[in-house]
């Protein structure tokens, strides 16, 4: 008990050492406030500086320009002008106190200090945006004017500023741009459909042109084999046509003769009148006469006999051959049965009605001529019989001269109708030929009608599988090809222009610019309290040091004094740091009692380089502050800091107030706050261990202790 009382008495004698006086008393008011001015004052000011960046000067500078567009399924035109769209953003809750100027005014102001900083929007910001959607891409750019020497924090901020414009802007295009491609794919798949439903189309009618062609291959090679028949019928119709010629100039031949001797018969018996009349006159000259008409009779009669078998043959031959030629052109196709009987009714008009009347007038001839041989046969048998009928001869002559004349004349029709048949046979036999060639040239005609609809089948067969596989094609990318309502089409657009959402979902949030640095602070403005105290409170009890007290006792007694002292500072200073700034830590109580812990290990650890070091160690004090100053992490992570303040971070106390401290106001880790505590109540241990040891070690004087080479 008495160990226990002792540190309290030590620290109850040093109590009312400090407090003896006016001027102690403010001191000692001064030191508790010391932490709550540095703290309080820093985070006052730092509480939020980005809720006042609107009093920040920037210039704002628009030369846009503008650029038009074109819908590319509407085909409508719209002018836009980003520049200003951008520039409205900026004044209306830009950040800064956004002013718009001229850029010569900008760059001077920027300059001299009258801006922080100056945005230039460019004469052809808002083509570049539009540019992508023409397929000549150019990237729209903002120019950011900055001047360090004005405020290096502002261009910082500044740059930060523009990025969130630059992002909104690229947000905003980039939706258009995607609902435009969007629409795009829309008209892409109609057009497929339609493109598939005229494939479909094409495909009906390929099909119908293969079967076309298949029945056309067909036809034309049936029209090539009856082409081929054709051409042989003609080629035998013009080999047998070749002797029609002879046999018609044969006719020709014999009815001119037949004229001619008809034409004699007729001069002959021109005079036969009045020779019958003369008959009577005298027996011999009756049989001389009768025998050279029996003669020239005969000759008639045979002349008569060459005609009509001649003319009987030719005809038939030409009849034979007329048929024969046509039945082969019927047969094979050449020729309709109709057209056959054209030309048959043809040549028959012309040709038989002339025969047939030449060759009955010459039958009537023949016969005439028959008879009178016949008569003159029987005359040149009797004389009696022609002087007993001469009477009746004479009546008959007229008849007979008749006759002759008849014949005569039907010899001259005969005649003229064998040579017309003559001249015309020639014809007839060209156009025979003709027709030989034109049925050879329709044959080969035709077999290359065959060869080509062959090719034609093939190709529409080809045609038909190329359709089918342009149709499935077709179909397969209306398939792939985003077929979107205008809901859906909006939504994805939206999420193309701004594909990240950053989801705020912190588990300890400082709320402010101040309260994120107010663990720092708070821990900085303790290891400032502790420090200052020192200056007027004794680290040890030379008193109790000289009565042999033991370290330890002098020690706590030392210790205690300041650490009342410094509980009292951090209920100031987070009184003022809860009520007056509204930094509110999450655990209250615990935040209390944790800054009681860490003003306590500070000034342990003071008060253990003070009792070592004595004014060197005071020294060390402010030094090991601006070390902890750069190492605790206190602002930037800690990680950022260059080797080899990086390796103290871990063993200096700071780092652990700071630590605990964040856990504690943002609502953290409470094990981690834990942990920190305890390595900072294990340097109180070390601390004050250490500050024993001092102790101990003066209860001896020195020259030294006497009279220090150094005092502050």
């Amino acid at each position: 008990m008495t160990a226990l009382l002792t540190p309290l008495r030590l620290a109850a004698s040093e109590g009312r050492r400090l407090a003896a006086g006016t001027m102690p008393r403010l001191a000692i008011l001064a030191m508790a406030l010391i932490p709550t001015l540095y703290a309080g004052l820093y985070l006052f000011a730092n509480h939020d500086p980005y809720g006042n960046l609107e009093e920040v000067p920037a210039a704002l500078v628009v030369l846009d320009e503008g650029a038009t567009t074109t819908d590319s399924v509407t085909g409508e035109t719209t002018e836009r002008t980003f520049g200003e769209d951008v520039a409205a953003d900026l004044l209306d809750d830009g950040g800064f106190g956004w002013v718009e100027t001229t850029q010569r005014d900008a760059e001077t102001g920027v300059r001299s200090g009258r801006f922080d900083a100056a945005l230039v929007i460019g004469p052809t910001f808002s083509a570049d945006l539009v540019s992508s959607g023409e397929l000549e891409p150019r990237q729209a750019s903002l120019t950011l004017l900055t001047n360090d020497a004005n405020n290096y924090l502002a261009g910082t901020i500044a740059d930060q500023i523009v990025g969130q414009v630059r992002d909104a802007v690229a947000q905003e295009v980039g939706t258009e741009a995607a609902d435009e491609f969007l629409r795009g794919f829309a008209s892409i798949h109609t057009n497929l459909a339609d493109a598939v439903d005229g494939a479909e189309q094409l495909l009906d009618g390929s099909q119908d042109l293969a079967d076309g062609a298949r029945d056309a291959d067909d036809g034309a090679h049936d029209l090539a084999d009856g082409a081929t028949r054709a051409a042989d019928g003609a080629a035998v119709l013009d080999t047998r046509a070749a002797p029609l010629a002879d046999a018609t100039t044969r006719l020709d031949d014999g009815a001119q003769q037949l004229d001619d001797g008809l034409g004699d018969l007729q001069d002959a018996t021109s005079s036969l009148p009045s020779s019958t009349r003369e008959l009577a006159d005298g027996a011999q000259q009756v049989a001389d006469g009768n025998a050279e008409v029996a003669a020239t009779g005969r000759q008639a009669a045979d002349a008569a006999a060459q005609v009509l078998p001649a003319l009987d043959g030719a005809r038939d031959d030409v009849d034979a051959a007329l048929a024969d030629g046509l039945d082969a052109l019927v047969a094979d196709g050449t020729l309709t049965q109709d057209q056959a009987d054209a030309l048959a009714a043809d040549v028959t008009d012309r040709v038989t009605p002339a025969l047939d009347d030449e060759r009955d007038t010459v039958t009537d001839a023949v016969g005439q001529v028959q008879d009178a041989a016949d008569q003159l046969d029987t005359l040149a048998d009797g004389a009696q019989q022609v002087a007993d009928g001469a009477a009746e001869l004479a009546a008959a002559t007229p008849d007979l001269t008749d006759g002759i004349a008849s014949a005569a004349d039907g010899a001259g029709a005969l005649a003229d109708g064998t040579a017309e048949l003559a001249g015309s046979t020639p014809a007839l036999l060209d156009g025979v030929s003709q027709l030989a060639d034109g049925t050879a040239q329709v044959a080969s005609g035709a077999g290359d009608l065959a060869d080509g609809t062959g090719r034609l089948a093939d190709g529409a067969g080809d045609l038909t599988d190329g359709t089918t596989e342009l149709r499935d094609g077709l179909a397969e990318g209306l398939g792939q090809v985003p077929d979107v309502d205008d809901d859906t089409r909006t939504a994805t657009a939206d999420t193309l222009g701004n594909p990240v959402e950053v989801r705020d979902e912190a588990f300890a949030s400082a709320g402010t610019y101040g309260g994120g640095l107010a663990p720092f602070f708070l821990s900085l403005a303790t290891w400032i309290g502790a420090y200052v105290l020192f200056l007027l409170v004794r680290p040890l009890s030379s008193r109790a040091l000289a009565a042999g007290r033991s370290g330890l006792a002098a020690a706590l007694g030392g210790w205690l004094v300041p650490a009342v002292l410094g509980a009292v500072q951090m209920a100031v200073m987070l009184g003022v740091t809860t009520f007056a700034l509204d930094i509110t830590p999450e655990h209250g109580l615990a935040t209390a009692a944790f800054l009681v812990l860490v003003s306590g290990t500070f000034v342990a650890v003071l008060q253990a380089l003070n009792v070592w070091l004595g004014a060197a160690g005071q020294f060390l004090g402010l030094v090991l502050m601006l070390v902890q100053l750069v190492t605790a992490g206190g602002t930037f992570p800690w990680q950022t800091i260059p080797e080899p303040l990086r390796a103290l971070h871990q063993f200096l106390p700071m780092t652990y107030a700071v630590e605990g401290l964040r856990q504690l106001l943002y609502g953290g880790s409470l094990t981690t706050a834990a942990a920190a505590a305890g390595v900072l109540a294990g340097v109180l241990v070390v601390a004050l261990g250490a500050t024993t040891l001092a102790a101990r070690r003066q209860r001896t004087w020195s020259v030294t202790r006497l009279q220090p080479e150094l005092v502050l």
